[in-house]
């Protein structure tokens, strides 16, 4: 039931996620934030089994920070990305994760970027993207509304358009989301779009 999707703006991405921890049919949290920031240009939104979900995107989270301290420079979000492939592509046939990404990021030279890897290992650049049953609806969505050229404040707009959607229409839709923007000044935390408190 995990909801993860993103898309790429004038200058920027957005990634959004569902903040529900749930196993089996018990919700055990509502504030699990599934995007983290990688460096200071590049977040990272997972879905997949917990366990995998967290230890995956911490050890690339560390690799790509080593690397760093190591050269002196940043990867890339497309070197960045292939680098993610490449330890799910290795692991597939050892002990494979179960584990979706989104990587967005903002380069210099590039721009922002968007990129979908899927837990066997499949890498693509794309313009928008989606995992999870709320890919149904989100991805639809984005397909009638979404432009290249779109501002921060239209995309968001999308981004709520789509978070309604999965909320009407999933059978046990998500209450709570995580929003995140990566530009020229970085990757933070845009807001939370909240329907319902932690007891």
């Amino acid at each position: 039931m995990e909801c993860v999707f993103g898309l790429v703006g004038n200058g920027f991405a957005i990634v959004a996620a569902d903040t529900s921890a749930v196993h089996s049919i018990l919700l055990h949290k509502n504030k699990e934030d599934k995007i983290m920031v990688l460096d200071s240009h590049k977040l990272v939104a997972a879905s997949g089994e917990p366990g995998d979900r967290v230890q995956f995107t911490e050890y690339v989270q560390k690799n790509v920070s080593l690397y760093q301290f190591r050269n002196g420079l940043p990867l890339t979000t497309a070197a960045a990305a292939n680098f993610t492939r490449g330890e799910l592509a290795t692991a597939l046939r050892k002990n494979p994760y179960s584990v979706n990404i989104l990587m967005a990021g903002y380069d210099k030279e590039a721009g922002a970027s968007l990129y979908y890897i899927d837990y066997i290992a499949t890498l693509h650049k794309v313009d928008k993207g989606a995992f999870g049953y709320g890919s149904y609806f989100s991805l639809s969505t984005m397909d009638r509304h979404y432009r290249s050229d779109m501002s921060v404040e239209e995309a968001i707009e999308l981004v709520d358009k789509c978070i309604r959607e999965i909320r009407s229409r999933l059978v046990i839709a998500p209450p709570n989301f995580v929003i995140k923007i990566v530009d020229k000044d970085g990757a933070r935390e845009y807001d939370w779009r909240i329907t319902t408190a932690d007891a």
